[in-house]
């Protein structure tokens, strides 16, 4: 990778992602897009930013020529409970926008990195030790876009060469990016309540066990998949990844182990409720782990010990 676009930096995992890229590569040959302007702050700060729809094809294709693109990562996209309340829209920018960038790829000899997520399977998917290969048959327009994603990813591939790779990412934390719309965003808000007022209210009941990973874990999946020798790769894409599995209560134990006072209550949100109960509570990564090296270096207690201290700074400085 060369020249690198983002497309969605302004996200929960663009954000970081972009400036991570920018550190390893250099701050000129990491191009940031998102459709709303973003003008200040460290994205604006330290490389080239571009206001982009991935909709519009044209307006993506002239960022690829004029910054002399190699490789895309593809970040735009409705989370899950946001995308329940907006289908259509969640359709268009997850796999329109999506086919948009594999067109363009495919026209300027790209490399595209495609994030899959645990929303990809379904109900009917077997819940724990979830198979890399397996059926996937999601009841969440977050998920049908995503499993579309996959098989278009791999369809480019194996049609016009597209070098395409992906992970399937679990439910996202992180002690920078504030959450936007997920089923898991209560792992990140319950660490802010934790220090901020001494007091949770859980959208998802006890028992709800779901696929987690620290952010800089993620980051780092993200580069490693596409830094990867191809000849080592048999899937390519929508590898499964994870590095732990919890439900709220396990980690809110991992809380009061340092803030004893913390308490929580629940209140289940109907909606995030059938979404996780359809998601798997652990998955099989163990292709990711044979295919590139993949190896996490967070678990729920170090994680909680970092959260904690980033977050408990951030709220003695009153930037939260």
């Amino acid at each position: 990778m060369k020249n690198i676009l983002l497309t969605g930096c302004g996200g929960q995992i663009g954000s970081e992602l972009t400036l991570e890229l920018r550190r390893r590569y250099g701050n000129d040959h990491v191009v940031g897009s998102d459709k709303r302007v973003i003008t200040t702050g460290p994205l604006a700060e330290t490389g080239p930013m571009v206001s982009l729809d991935v909709t519009d094809a044209a307006a993506l294709a002239e960022v690829v020529k004029k910054y002399k693109i190699d490789a895309i990562y593809h970040l735009a996209a409705l989370l899950s409970a946001v995308a329940e309340t907006k289908p259509q829209l969640a359709w268009n920018i997850g796999v329109n926008g999506l086919y948009n960038v594999l067109e363009v790829a495919r026209e300027n000899n790209c490399a595209v990195f495609f994030p899959s997520s645990i929303g990809a399977f379904g109900p009917s998917t077997p819940h724990n030790n979830t198979p890399q290969d397996t059926i996937q048959r999601p009841t969440s327009m977050y998920g049908v876009t995503k499993v579309t994603g996959e098989l278009l990813c791999d369809y480019y591939f194996r049609r016009f060469g597209v070098d395409a790779r992906g992970v399937r990412f679990p439910g996202l934390i992180s002690n920078d990016t504030l959450p936007g719309g997920g089923t898991t965003d209560y792992a990140v808000e319950i660490y802010y309540a934790a220090i901020k007022t001494k007091k949770f209210t859980c959208p998802l009941p006890a028992g709800t066990f779901l696929d987690m990973m620290y952010m800089p874990d993620a980051l780092n999946a993200a580069i490693s998949v596409m830094e990867a020798d191809p000849t080592k790769l048999i899937h390519r894409n929508s590898f499964n990844v994870t590095a732990m599995s919890f439900d709220p209560e396990i980690i809110y134990r991992e809380i009061k182990k340092s803030i004893p006072d913390f308490v929580m209550t629940y209140d289940p949100d109907p909606v995030k409720v059938g979404i996780a109960n359809s998601w798997p509570d652990k998955m099989d990564d163990s292709c990711a782990r044979a295919e590139w090296g993949w190896n996490p270096k967070y678990d729920l207690a170090s994680m909680t010990a970092d959260m904690l201290k980033v977050i408990g700074e951030k709220h003695a400085k009153g930037l939260i």
